[in-house]
């Protein structure tokens, strides 16, 4: 696949995914296989199910969430990296912790590798700290 069509291929994955809540097109989007690298570690064999999983939790305690990739995505050969940003209003239970009613906006950064149409391996950081003052959990 082309640059570009790696890059619309991340495009469709957090406007479908993310923001239309179709979880389904993971099963097109990411390889069985698939190895996710984030703040918790490496999660091998992460594929479609495991990202389903993960963005379903996230809908549940922010059922207004978005997800906003930022312009300019940088790829060079099977890689892409880009910037983004959820929002959403913390109204279900997140990582034990109880609705807050807060509004929250969570930052970080994601590499993505492409192969064989799919999302291989993704390595995500995140401003975690950022989340858990936003809910008060922690002081800032």
């Amino acid at each position: 696949m082309s640059i570009e069509e790696n890059k619309a291929l991340i495009r469709r994955f957090f406007e479908e995914c993310w923001n239309r809540k179709n979880l389904e097109i993971a099963d097109d989007l990411f390889a069985a296989d698939h190895v996710f690298h984030g703040t918790e570690g490496e999660v091998p064999d992460a594929g479609p199910e495991r990202v389903k999983q993960m963005i379903a939790e996230l809908i549940a305690a922010f059922s207004d969430l978005r997800f906003d990739a930022e312009e300019p995505m940088i790829a060079e050969g099977d890689m892409i990296a880009y910037r983004w940003a959820i929002t959403g209003t913390h109204n279900g239970w997140f990582s034990g912790i109880a609705p807050t009613n807060k509004e929250i906006k969570m930052t970080g950064i994601s590499i993505e590798r492409i192969m064989d149409g799919k999302i291989q391996e993704t390595w995500d950081s995140t401003d975690r700290l950022g989340l858990l003052q936003q809910l008060g959990v922690i002081p800032k």
